[in-house]
């Protein structure tokens, strides 16, 4: 099946897709004024400690402080020379550095390693989403074409997406035997069959790179950037551009050539499969990504069967849930069903996790099935569908009511987040209160206040809505209110109203 990342880049934002036969696998997001900050390395502040918490609020100059969690703290011990770094969240590496850090961690208090007012090297591995700042660690890991570079531990660490035993043994040698400071290395994807001089060039870079982020620690003030990662763009074409990748498709003939001056300088054989689009139709247009993006946000996906699943996401946490619709079966078995409506529901799951960038705690409420060989049977499809999935994914067994619990990281600010903000006009809360709710409270005004006024008339302001309730199904109410309160009500719709907003106005007399 085809691979092809597909860059749509303009002045005020980029949009890189990837797109794997006809589907769209993953959409990302740049915009100008927004920029992203995870890699980003900065020189902070630490503001307050909190034992409670076992976690440090740091200030890198955003609006929000950042947050430091004990696991990611470094050793006071160690100078920033000698800094120990971990593989942050890349999603390909291994995690060996990890967990060695944790159980460091795991002895220390917090407050036993820093304090209100100490400076701090650390580097952003979530971005601000809704009301939370940035995530920070302070084990700093610089990502290369062909390496991941961890200072300051001796570590050697091959992605789990090289499944062929020689290669990576292959792999392992050039790096142990071409590793000289005391810095780890990760090992990419990309990297398979590369010659052993490309490694050397890359090494040569990220220990260079990070020389000069030091330099800069020591003259700068706090908070400071010390280190920026590149624009989406180029970390598409580092990240993204794999062997197996047929093309890479962008529409914007300057960054077109950047990229191609780049690759012709340093990956000369990947070269040809770049191509500059300049087709009548917009990018994303022609390959039927804007549609997919406009579906993206709506609550229900449609199966091929004519079941759907539902996705509601909160702030807590997203609910998928899964419903037959009008697929109806053709074995005359309610279970076989329902059970393919799920099978086929699981699928869609896993692409819609990745397409929508879904983090957090994930609740998935299949339609219940009868038989244990078949709740089975769909968990272990799921398991195998999110097993391809580069964010960590914790998937816990199905319960008797066809509830599979699961949590999936979250690193940057859902397609959801992205694009839409709270309504404006329910305020964000996804409904507002009926025309027959908000008729009825006019009337408690109406009574409380009418004998405080003189008019013998009061106009009622109101949305047409609830107008065309007020003359119609409770014309008879509202005539009764007349007579009750003694003065004449005149309803006037007003299109410009909130569906909850009223006015209650005094005629003018004569």
């Amino acid at each position: 099946m085809s691979l092809e990342i597909l860059i749509n880049a303009t002045r005020e934002e980029t949009r890189v897709a990837l797109l794997e036969g006809d589907q769209v696998q993953q959409v990302f997001n740049e915009r100008t004024k927004e920029r992203g900050i995870v890699g980003n390395i900065y020189k902070g502040k630490v503001l307050r400690v909190l034992p409670g918490m076992q976690a440090a609020f740091v200030d890198i100059g955003l609006d929000k402080s950042a947050f430091l969690y004990v696991g990611d703290v470094l050793d006071p011990d160690k100078r920033y020379e000698d800094l120990v770094g971990g593989g942050g969240d890349d999603e390909e590496i291994s995690r060996g550095p990890r967990e060695g850090r944790r159980s460091r961690a795991a002895g220390r208090p917090i407050e036993a390693l820093l304090r209100s007012g100490d400076e701090i090297i650390v580097q952003v591995s979530k971005e601000p989403i809704s009301t939370k700042g940035p995530r920070v660690t302070m084990y700093v890991s610089l990502p290369g074409r062909y390496l991941v570079f961890m200072p300051g531990i001796r570590h050697v660490g091959i992605s789990r997406r090289i499944g062929s035993d020689r290669e990576r043994r292959r792999l392992r040698e050039i790096v142990d035997n071409l590793a000289t400071t005391n810095g780890g290395y990760i090992v990419r994807t990309v990297s398979t069959g590369v010659p052993e001089e490309e490694f050397a060039s890359d090494m040569g870079f990220l220990e260079l790179l990070w020389a000069n982020i030091l330099k800069k620690w020591q003259y700068l003030k706090a908070p400071c950037l010390l280190h920026m990662d590149l624009d989406l763009t180029f970390r598409a074409v580092r990240d993204m551009f794999t062997p197996d990748v047929d093309r890479l498709v962008i529409d914007n003939k300057a960054y077109f050539d950047r990229i191609m001056d780049f690759l012709e300088t340093y990956l000369p054989s990947v070269a040809d499969r770049v191509f500059l689009y300049e087709g009548p139709q917009p990018l994303f247009e022609y390959f039927n990504i804007e549609a997919e993006l406009s579906r993206g946000l709506g609550k229900r996906v449609w199966l091929k069967s004519g079941g759907y699943i539902i996705i509601e996401t909160t702030e807590a946490l997203t609910v998928i849930d899964v419903n037959t619709g009008r697929y109806v079966g053709k074995t005359g078995s309610l279970e076989d069903t329902i059970t393919k409506t799920n099978l086929e529901a699981v699928k869609e799951i896993a692409h819609q996790l990745k397409f929508r960038n879904i983090g957090g705690i994930i609740i998935i409420d299949f339609i219940d099935m009868d038989e244990a060989g078949n709740r089975d049977k769909v968990f272990q499809t799921l398991q195998q569908a999110v097993s391809t999935d580069k964010a960590r994914i914790n998937l816990y067994r199905m319960s008797e009511l066809g509830l599979v619990e699961m949590s999936r990281q979250r690193k940057r600010e859902n397609l959801e987040q992205l694009h839409c903000e709270a309504c404006r006009y329910c305020d964000g809360r996804g409904i507002t209160k009926s025309p027959t709710t908000i008729a009825y409270e006019l009337f408690r005004e109406v009574r409380a206040s009418a004998a405080q006024r003189e008019a013998k008339t009061l106009v009622l302001s109101v949305h047409p809505a609830v107008a065309d309730v007020l003359m119609g199904e409770d014309r008879g109410n509202l005539d009764a209110l007349k007579a009750e309160v003694r003065k004449d009500l005149v309803v006037k719709a007003d299109r410009r109203r909130h569906l909850e907003e009223y006015e209650i106005q005094q005629a003018r007399q004569g």
